[in-house]
């Protein structure tokens, strides 16, 4: 099959010669005689020429091709890389002199701390007559005070006793001038106040209007709080942290001197008063609250303290708050013994009543030392 016309004339692409070789210049072929009787035809144009006798223009250099390699689709123009905006250009061009660095701050070396250690004297050896007749005065000294105890002691004296000295008459007052928050604190705690040595805690459930004796005291109690007179009662009831006890606790301000005091507290010692039944404290009941129902026949504990150092009488009586009766009460004393098997003793109320006595005792000795020194 002969070639197509167009394809047969395609010329084959020319390679670039090696650099520094001179490529050959195409020469026409010799051309074939003709056959006789025809008409000579000119021949194909080869490399070189155009079919025409005109030869064609010399190739490019060789060191042009060797340099200027045609450049890929995928390749682009190198960019010459350009500062951020804002950024300052440090170099020094040529021919410019140079930029002195920016001025420092000189760098001072730390400071010593100054010695704040005051040099300590030294201290002369004692003399032996100093230090014998510092000894002389310390033997004098410690005989005199332990003479003067010796005979207090001896005679009976009190006047060590700041109430003693000047009677109760700066305390007699204590009960209507005391905050009554002072006296019956809202909560009281008891560290190792209850059974087995556990801790215990108390809230107020109402504070009772001060009264006078016949009304808050038992008939008895007051025949035997006569020899000391009976001024004033103030009271107040607590509940426990459980709401499972009651316990009313009472001040009964009297109107006797602290010899009379004293021997009223001797007479509850030597007869055992505060175990008999019949000389247990009322209780005070408040309506609408949980100790409603904490009357005579739910009293299960009681004391009872007589002080020396104030005016005062000290009670506390406790109960369970559900309102049941206790048919078996018993004092403090019994009630906190080891082995006791009573309702009072097993359920702490013994250790109630003994407890919130001690902090009522303990906010009244505060008032009596501030109300002591006042006077003084």
């Amino acid at each position: 099959m002969p070639p197509d016309e167009d394809t047969a004339r395609l010329r084959p692409v020319r390679r670039a010669p090696a650099a520094g070789s001179v490529p050959p210049r195409p020469t026409r072929p010799p051309e074939a005689p003709s056959p006789p009787g025809t008409t000579p035809q000119p021949a194909a144009p080869t490399f070189g020429t155009t079919g025409t006798s005109t030869p064609l223009p010399p190739p490019p250099p060789a060191y042009k091709i060797a340099h200027e390699s045609p450049r890929l689709p995928d390749e682009q123009p190198a960019r010459t890389q350009r500062r951020p905006v804002g950024s300052v250009d440090l170099t020094r061009p040529p021919g410019r002199p140079a930029v002195p660095p920016p001025y420092r701050w000189p760098v001072e070396p730390p400071l010593t701390p100054a010695e704040t250690t005051t040099r300590l004297r030294p201290v002369p050896a004692r003399h032996p007559a100093r230090t014998a007749g510092a000894l002389v005065c310390v033997v004098l000294g410690l005989g005199l005070i332990g003479g003067a105890v010796t005979g207090s002691w001896l005679t009976g004296d009190s006047s060590a006793d700041p109430a003693s000295n000047a009677g109760y008459a700066p305390l007699r007052t204590l009960w209507h001038s005391t905050p009554v928050d002072t006296f019956f604190p809202p909560t009281l705690t008891g560290d190792g106040a209850g059974p087995g040595g556990a801790d215990r805690t108390w809230n107020r459930v109402a504070v009772a209007p001060d009264s006078g004796c016949a009304g808050a005291l038992d008939p008895l109690l007051l025949k035997t709080l006569r020899t000391v007179g009976c001024e004033r009662v103030l009271r107040a009831t607590y509940t426990d942290a459980t709401n499972t006890s009651v316990i009313t606790v009472g001040m009964v301000f009297t109107s006797a001197e602290p010899a009379a005091m004293k021997a009223l507290a001797v007479r509850f010692t030597d007869e055992k008063l505060t175990e008999r039944t019949d000389l247990m404290p009322r209780t005070y009941p408040v309506k609408g609250t949980i100790a409603a129902d904490f009357g005579s026949a739910q009293r299960a504990s009681w004391t009872v303290k007589v002080l020396d150092q104030a005016p005062v009488v000290i009670y506390a009586v406790s109960g369970f708050a559900d309102g049941r009766r206790v048919p078996d009460p018993q004092s403090v004393d019994k009630a906190t013994a080891d082995g006791a098997k009573t309702a009072a003793a097993q359920s702490g109320l013994g250790h109630d009543a003994a407890g919130i006595a001690d902090q009522i005792e303990t906010a009244l000795s505060g008032s009596v030392s501030t109300a002591t020194e006042s006077s003084g």
